[in-house]
């Protein structure tokens, strides 16, 4: 379980968040530009909320695609919804047992590394587009790797990650997470 993880992870990727300017950079998520990657996690940030809660998840009425999430107020939207997602996988019990994202159900220890792998990966997104650096803890991006690597070939089968990108053998923690997640540490825009 990586619930203690998270509000590090959550701090790291807020900063990250917090100093944005220029949404139309392109990011190394690929077919997203910050503004899509954004609209983006706070689509789909309702969705992990409602499996940590085991709560119906959202009526969506729109597609990812046709969603326009990302308003003037959008900061103050991610940073709230951060919050939830760390006070909603700082317990326990939302790691335990199953529950549904959509129609899926999947253990909840999953989603909640989901969560962790949200505020990492896209993190880094975020921060390789707009210039910045993502400060991860050693063994958050530890337990982000261990997560892509357990639900790799599941993620890219569904489009989720890319191919694996290959790393140095002495690659950090970081770049090991990054290059599972079908990520190259070396992009730049």
């Amino acid at each position: 379980m990586n619930a203690e993880l998270l509000r590090p992870a959550a701090a790291g990727f807020l900063r990250i968040a917090d100093a944005l300017d220029d949404l139309t950079l392109p990011t190394p998520c690929a077919g997203y530009d910050v503004r899509g990657l954004v609209n983006h996690l706070l689509y789909w940030g309702p969705w992990l909320v409602a499996a940590g809660r085991r709560e119906e998840p959202p009526s969506p009425g729109v597609s990812e695609a046709e969603a326009t999430l990302v308003g003037d107020d959008w900061r103050s939207a991610l940073e709230k919804q951060t919050s939830t997602l760390v006070d909603v996988f700082g317990a326990a019990s939302a790691w335990t047992g199953m529950t549904a994202l959509g129609t899926a159900s999947l253990p909840a220890s999953v989603v909640g590394d989901m969560v962790l792998g949200e505020f990492v990966l896209h993190g880094w997104d975020l921060a390789r587009a707009s210039g910045q650096e993502l400060r991860c803890a050693p063994e958050v991006a530890v337990a982000v790797y261990e997560s892509a690597v357990a639900m790799g070939e599941q993620a890219r089968s569904m489009g989720v990650y890319g191919p694996a990108v290959e790393v140095a053998g002495d690659a950090s923690p970081l770049e090991r997470a990054l290059g599972a997640s079908g990520r190259d540490p070396a992009w730049t825009r």
